[in-house]
């Protein structure tokens, strides 16, 4: 499904609203809410918003666990860290238990440190899935996602849950969840903004499309859903928009 928003602004408010609704459900349901967080700059603003009030004191915070989707190989401190910019809009500013908040440590060497974090979730869902309640992602305009890059192996990988890539234009190593484990997320959610973003929207919503040449393609939750939240400048490419 694709909901269309008039404006970055406004898709960062629906993306908020949205990430209220599933935690309350979440908590309602079974306790707790399991979520993955993107980088990049498109969630930015839906972090700053969830910081503030009336969002703040309608999450359950102390029922929220906090997951990332990717990471750069960076020191904590470094602009470029995924749960450094995350803390700085978002968790330093919500009652969220330190406990509960799982950033992906590269403190040793890349693949070592894709297995501890594999080990890390192993524990958490202890029945062989990982069975997230909401995924948020972004779109980079090459098509990747979290870092699932074009043609790099990772795209291939059905096993394991978390993966260390190298990027070939790119001097710093990552790490990754892979589409296996996305794709075992209650939800995944895309948030794309910006008409730089418009001709990879379109290519990635194509039928017949080389997921190796297109990862984001890959995304495709086994049993739960999908949704691409999307501004209208992302979508002016788009054959047919609905507004929402």
């Amino acid at each position: 499904m694709i909901r269309i928003y008039p404006d970055a602004e406004a898709l960062s408010f629906a993306a908020a609203e949205l990430f209220t609704a599933e935690a309350r459900q979440a908590v309602q349901a079974r306790g707790r809410f399991t979520v993955v967080l993107a980088g990049g700059s498109t969630p930015r603003r839906t972090y700053e918003i969830l910081a503030q009030d009336p969002f703040r004191e309608l999450v359950p915070w102390e029922k929220t666990h906090i997951f990332w989707g990717d990471e750069r190989c960076v020191p904590g401190d470094d602009p470029r860290n995924n749960a450094l910019m995350a803390r700085q809009e978002l968790l330093d500013h919500v009652p969220i238990p330190p406990g509960q908040v799982h950033p992906m440590l590269c403190e040793r060497s890349p693949q070592q440190a894709a297995v501890t974090y594999e080990t890390l979730l192993r524990v958490f869902f202890p029945d062989g899935q990982p069975r997230f309640d909401l995924v948020l992602l972004g779109l980079g305009e090459n098509g990747h996602t979290a870092s699932l890059f074009p043609g790099t192996a990772v795209l291939d990988e059905q096993q394991r849950w978390v993966a260390e890539v190298s990027v070939a234009e790119e001097e710093i190593h990552r790490l990754t969840l892979t589409a296996a484990a996305i794709n075992q997320a209650a939800l995944v959610v895309f948030l794309v903004s910006g008409t730089s973003k418009a001709p990879m929207l379109r290519n990635v919503l194509k039928e017949a499309q080389n997921s190796h040449r297109i990862p984001a393609r890959l995304i495709k939750p086994v049993d739960g859903g999908l949704l691409w939240l999307v501004d209208r400048d992302a979508a002016c490419q788009l054959r047919q928009r609905k507004e929402y």
